[in-house]
């Protein structure tokens, strides 16, 4: 080499040109999301087996109800409760034994009649004309009249001792929903549906490799200048953390040829990241390359934050391509403030929300004016609190980022931060999100939908079924954001508005129709027009068996008015869901019943109007301004959310 060439090589080292322009933190970010739009690539089914970890693509309705036949919850004897009456230890009763025994598996053939009881164990199902079921430690075996009995030393309530079909999830319900990364928990809510297909999102393919002449693999002898290659191995690791796939590509010179074939590999996958080069020095030519890219190509070059400035994202083709800074902790910082959102749109995730600490600073902390630093902390707990110690090891160290337990953000035009100064401690770990909006009382499948449509807008919902009752009195005590309720008073006939106390506000939700159900293939109710037509016929044969709802419901104020008074066979027996009226029904462990006319639908059951209910949102006024509510609510009012709640059976 020429003294000449050798001076121009040396003062184009010596050179470092600045950056294109230098953005804020937040705006680096709008800009990267703004010029991809990323979204989910698609979806896939796979077996149950491999759903591990996965994120749903679509909600998960329930096709069977959980569990799907009343059953017991004790090993003992199925019988009728009102036999029990008066039993005691002095006065025992005693039933005859029926010739069946009802372990798990096993469907009944003999209905209990009545002074009759049948053996049963812990799982087992509920025979027509029984009621309750004693424990076995209750009771003891005898005789009559040469025939096996029972004693029985306790006295029974209807529905003692059993789980009701569609107690723990109905036939319809949604249980999970789109975007929901799948756990063994959710697993096990799968399993027990009896699905085997799971709809998920296609995990996103992300290419990573690092670039740098001083790199070596690790597990290679290390040479004197050379550094093992911590970046591929970290960044690889976060990027499988978030559910996609990553592609290990490995180390590549600073060589131009060489980074663009590497390059062109990695943009057969759905997102490419490399690390080091990024900056404008001698042997940065990562920059160089990436430059060369279009639609959108380089879309920031520099962002005003401290570890992290060289930062460098773009696009080919609306796939991300991120050049990380090469130092260890600017790399994996970066990759998670920038880097990790784009990923969780990609695959389906919900952005995530980590917790922040209150703590205080024990130590002076300097900070470069016009940057945005973002100060890796250590908490310890101290006699005045958390304490937050700043890790202090540089953006090339490759422990201070896993030591770390989260970190604070300095403003940029702060220069200094006093000792004993209050902080927000931002942490690293994941822990289980909060939820935006909490709904607590009776489930409705239109209320389902809108929750739905909350959750796929990026809001994080919690729903608790307990009554129309029990969500009222929620709301009272401020413990949810809606409570749905469908409450009529007797005397007025007026929905909800009368329950309202100080405090609260009705939300005007939607119409649904109670009607009493039957099977379609039962005469008594063939041709009848009117509920009381039903009603009457079903008085008029003694063995014509109801399935009741819960004292509290809704529903149950409409069969007490449509009764008069009447206590037809089965009444005791309550279930707390319009679902597990319809499935006694369908199941003929009862005859009928009053539901709502879609859960009929969902069961094919036979159905015949009787009142229009209204189910409102009771809205506690402390509440009324949480961003998820306010959204809830104006989606009642638009045309898509009033036209799909229509399909369902649900009238504005």
């Amino acid at each position: 080499m020429g003294e000449l060439e050798d001076l121009v090589r040396r003062r184009a080292a010596a050179s470092q040109q600045q950056f294109l322009a230098v953005v804020a933190a937040d705006e680096a970010l709008d800009r990267f999301v703004a010029a991809l739009h990323p979204a989910p690539l698609g979806s896939e089914r796979v077996d149950l087996a491999h759903a591990l970890n996965r994120v749903l693509a679509e909600d998960i309705a329930a096709p069977v109800d959980v569990p799907g036949f009343d059953r017991a919850n004790v090993d003992g004897f199925a019988l009728r409760a009102g036999d029990t009456v008066g039993a005691s230890e002095e006065r025992p009763r005693v039933l005859r034994l029926t010739p069946e025994v009802l372990t798990p598996g096993v469907a009944p053939a003999v209905a209990v009649g009545q002074g009759e009881a049948t053996v049963i164990a812990t799982g087992g199902m509920l025979p027509r004309g029984a009621d309750a079921v004693v424990m076995v430690e209750d009771t003891e075996l005898t005789e009559q009249d040469g025939q096996p009995a029972v004693m029985i030393r306790k006295a029974l309530t209807p529905g003692r001792f059993i789980s009701f079909a569609g107690t723990d999830v109905g036939r319809g319900e949604t249980v999970l929903r789109a975007g929901q990364l799948l756990t063994s928990r959710e697993i096990g809510v799968l399993a027990a549906l009896g699905l085997a297909g799971i709809p998920v999102y296609r995990r996103p393919r992300v290419a990573v490799f690092s670039t740098g002449d001083e790199l070596v693999q690790p597990g290679e002898p290390l040479a004197p200048g050379k550094i093992y290659d911590s970046n591929g191995a970290i960044v690889a690791a976060a990027v499988e953390e978030l559910g996609c796939e990553a592609v290990r590509l490995g180390a590549v010179r600073d060589q131009q040829e060489d980074q663009q074939r590497m390059l062109r590999a990695g943009l057969e996958c759905d997102a490419v990241i490399l690390s080091g080069g990024t900056s404008k020095g001698a042997g940065d030519i990562s920059y160089q390359i990436v430059s060369a890219l279009d639609n959108p190509g380089v879309v920031v070059h520099g962002v005003a934050i401290k570890p992290g400035k060289p930062l460098c994202l773009a696009g080919s083709g609306g796939k991300p391509v991120v050049i990380l800074p090469g130092f260890p902790t600017s790399a994996i910082f970066t990759f998670h403030q920038f880097v990790a959102p784009v990923l969780r749109m990609l695959a389906g995730l919900p952005a995530e929300d980590r917790e922040t600490v209150a703590a205080r600073l024990p130590v002076r902390a300097g900070s470069e004016r016009g940057r945005t630093e973002f100060l890796l902390v250590g908490l310890m707990p101290g006699e005045e609190g958390m304490a937050a110690y700043p890790m202090g090891k540089g953006s090339g160290s490759v422990t201070a980022f896993s030591h770390a337990d989260g970190f604070i953000r300095i403003d940029a035009q702060t220069e200094l931060v006093s000792p004993g100064t209050p902080v927000q401690v931002q942490l690293l770990s994941r822990r289980l999100a909060s939820a935006d909006l909490v709904s607590v009382g009776s489930h409705c499948l239109g209320l389902d939908y809108l929750l739905g449509r909350l959750q796929s807008e990026g809001f994080r919902t919690k729903a608790l079924h307990v009554g129309s009752q029990g969500g009222l009195a929620a709301a009272r005590r401020g413990e949810c954001d809606i409570a749905g309720i469908h409450l009529m008073d007797p005397d007025s006939g007026q929905y909800n508005q009368p329950f309202l106390t100080e405090g609260l506000t009705l939300v005007t939700g939607y119409r649904r129709m109670q009607g009493v159900v039957f099977r379609p293939d039962d005469p008594r109710f063939a041709g009848l027009a009117t509920a009381t037509e039903a009603v009457a016929a079903a008085l008029a044969d003694p063995d014509c068996v109801m399935v009741n709802r819960n004292m509290g419901s809704g529903t149950r104020v409409l069969i007490d008015r449509l009764l008069a008074g009447n206590r037809p066979p089965g009444y005791p027996v309550q279930t707390r869901s319009h679902n597990a009226v319809a499935a006694a029904v369908a199941q003929r462990r009862a005859d009928w019943g009053v539901a709502i006319d879609s859960v009929a639908g969902l069961y094919g059951l036979g159905f015949i109007p009787l009142t229009e209910e209204h189910y409102d949102l009771v809205v506690p006024d402390s509440r009324l301004q949480r961003p998820a509510l306010r959204r809830l609510l104006a989606l009642l009012d638009e045309s898509t959310a009033r036209e799909a709640l229509a399909a369902l059976g649900f009238r504005r």
